[in-house]
């Protein structure tokens, strides 16, 4: 394991025991440069109009189309590190 996969991993981790839950942009942006960090760019079909979460946390990942899995996994990093202070 690399050492920017293990920290990754160990932001995954810090990300459950933050002490106040991030606002929902934040969270979008946490789920987005995970996903894109693990998965790479955004697959399957676009969730159904009425399903306002799915569709959300889909958007939020596709905005990400083109951004390597090494720089999506940074910036999730960056981003739990700024959140725990």
């Amino acid at each position: 394991m690399s050492d920017l996969q293990a920290r990754f991993e160990q932001a995954r981790q810090d990300v459950q025991g933050l002490s106040e839950r991030p606002d929902n942009d934040t969270l979008l942006r946490l789920y987005a440069f995970y996903k894109q960090g693990s998965e790479g760019d955004v697959s399957g079909p676009k969730p159904g109009f009425f399903d306002f979460v799915a569709t959300a946390k889909y958007e939020a990942w596709a905005k990400l189309k083109g951004t390597t899995q090494d720089e999506a996994r940074q910036k999730y990093i960056d981003l739990v590190g700024k959140l725990r202070g």
